[in-house]
């Protein structure tokens, strides 16, 4: 049977809080129940050793926990630093259609569960992303949902609709195959996801 560290643990649970005081679409909160049920189950324990990319030196700022007055986001902000050093960070692959030309080094992911993250699992994905000041992510799709966490400010796009600023905090769900972008403004934006292709 599969084993989970506390560190991890600690994680996930601080995760399923935060997402369920700030997720209200209705969506969202199903997809959560999925993602968060499977979850409850640990899997074979994937990437350790941590890789940091240039872009990771703004991480100290942008999930200062200080920053946060709700209790859900300041512990899961504590529980994510305790981590992070074990954490494999990685560029997007592939096209990067109507992205900012600093995007390559302006930009980090990190998958915590998921293929590739720290528990290697096919059915959910949970992890975050680190954008630079003034970075456009670019427009992208994937075939399951996503339910995003905001805790930065930030901004974000659906389809043609226009961009909209969740906040701290801040939490919306891409259905399938949405094409969606988000993009820092003057500070980094730091954002959790996740996602269910189970």
């Amino acid at each position: 049977m599969a084993t989970r560290s506390s560190e991890l643990q600690d994680v996930l649970d601080a995760a399923r809080e935060a997402y369920r005081v700030h997720a209200r679409d209705p969506r969202s909160v199903a997809s959560l129940a999925r993602i968060f049920g499977a979850l409850d189950s640990p899997a074979e324990p994937g990437r350790t050793g941590g890789t940091r990319l240039p872009v990771c030196d703004l991480l100290p700022a942008a999930a200062d926990p200080a920053r946060f007055a709700d209790p859900s986001l300041r512990r899961l902000v504590e529980t994510f630093l305790r981590l992070e050093p074990a954490l494999t960070w990685r560029r997007r692959g592939g096209e990067a259609p109507n992205a900012s030309p600093d995007f390559v080094d302006g930009h980090a992911n990190a998958v915590i569960a998921g293929p590739g993250g720290l528990e290697n699992r096919h059915d959910v994905w949970l992890g975050v992303s680190l954008v630079a000041p003034g970075v456009r992510y670019p427009d992208h799709h994937h075939a399951p949902e996503e339910t995003y966490l905001v805790l930065s400010r930030g901004a974000f796009r659906q389809g043609d609709g226009p961009w909209f600023e969740p906040g701290i905090g801040g939490s919306f769900h891409n259905t399938p195959d949405i094409l969606h972008a988000m993009r820092a403004d003057d500070e980094p934006l730091f954002a959790w996801w996740a996602l269910w292709s189970g």
